[in-house]
């Protein structure tokens, strides 16, 4: 299977590049979504990127986000083109020389300082709507679908999380919450409803390994398949917090190095744990309804998060 999907990447390259392709190679353990190959010409070097065609809208989302990015000074690859083949999605972009950031020498705080500087740029891409579909790409505006309990919109993913909090919740049988606790999360939510917060352009992923260090200690900024329009700064924030609880990746001097480069304190993120508390429940009810696997890594997170609140 390896050989055939090398095969079709070198035919998506020759096919644009209109070249003969001298050497590919493919990109492992970068990434979970995507295939992705190095390929060569004589005079190219290109990366290209496949899914299923499925994952079309995603590119076009990427190649959007990216382009915007570019604009406002945060340097990404350039996508040379998108567009579907034999139900396979596909990106052409050009290759960026340089280290990735889990490997790369560059000091590890410098790198988290000025992903911090890009979120705080990010966040201020004018969008439009809410969710993580770009429906619009010449305005910028961005669509939640709507599921059963929920309208898709930012007031609607709140209600939703509101209303499941019943006597029967499976959160409750899940040992995340008691009833008491259910009740006390309830009021949480509730006063959710009454904030106004300032909706913006998330990444969605920061990590090393979204990153490209150059030659000139340049950090370039990869994969915006998790972009979307949420609360800023909470959306980038949260997503990091998360992985610091999971998994200690940023470190506690790499997370506060990403702070410095936004320039937030820690009073503010103080402040986001109950936006926490909703992502955290609300993945798990996504992972109850549809993906069983990931409920009991799910539910000790959101059980996680309730401790460090509420004892």
């Amino acid at each position: 299977m390896g050989e055939s999907v090398a095969t079709q990447a070198e035919r998506i390259a020759s096919d644009f590049l209109h070249e003969e392709i001298k050497t590919s190679y493919q990109i492992i353990g970068k990434g979970i979504v995507n295939q992705v190959f190095v390929v060569e010409t004589k005079s190219r070097k290109v990366v290209v990127r496949m899914n299923d065609s499925a994952a079309f809208p995603s590119y076009v989302k990427e190649k959007w986000c990216i382009e915007q990015a570019a604009a406002i000074g945060i340097p990404g690859p350039e996508v040379l083109t998108i567009g579907v083949i034999d139900e396979t999605a596909y990106m052409i972009q050009a290759f960026v020389e340089g280290d990735n950031g889990v490997d790369s020498t560059a000091l590890k705080t410098d790198v988290w300082r000025q992903l911090g500087k890009y979120a705080k740029l990010i966040h201020s891409i004018p969008v439009k709507g809410y969710g993580e579909n770009l429906i619009d790409p010449v305005h910028g505006e961005f669509h939640s679908p709507s599921h059963a309990g929920s309208d898709g919109s930012w007031l609607g993913y709140v209600q939703y999380n509101i209303n499941s909090l019943t006597e029967n919740d499976r959160l409750i049988e899940l040992g995340v919450i008691n009833h008491t606790k259910s009740q006390r999360v309830r009021k949480l939510f509730e006063n959710l409803k009454k904030e106004r917060f300032r909706f913006g352009l998330n990444h969605g992923d920061f990590s090393l390994k979204n990153t490209i260090i150059n030659q000139s200690g340049q950090v370039i900024l990869l994969d915006w398949g998790n972009a979307e329009v949420r609360t800023v700064p909470h959306g980038d924030m949260i997503w990091l917090m998360r992985c610091q609880m999971l998994d200690g990746n940023p470190n506690t001097e790499e997370f506060k190095a990403f702070q410095d480069g936004y320039g937030i304190s820690a009073e503010n993120l103080a402040d986001m744990r109950h936006l926490q508390l909703l992502s955290a429940f609300d993945n798990l009810r996504w992972a109850i309804d549809r993906n069983p696997d990931l409920i009991e890594s799910y539910a000790a997170f959101a059980k996680k998060v309730v401790d460090m609140m509420m004892d």
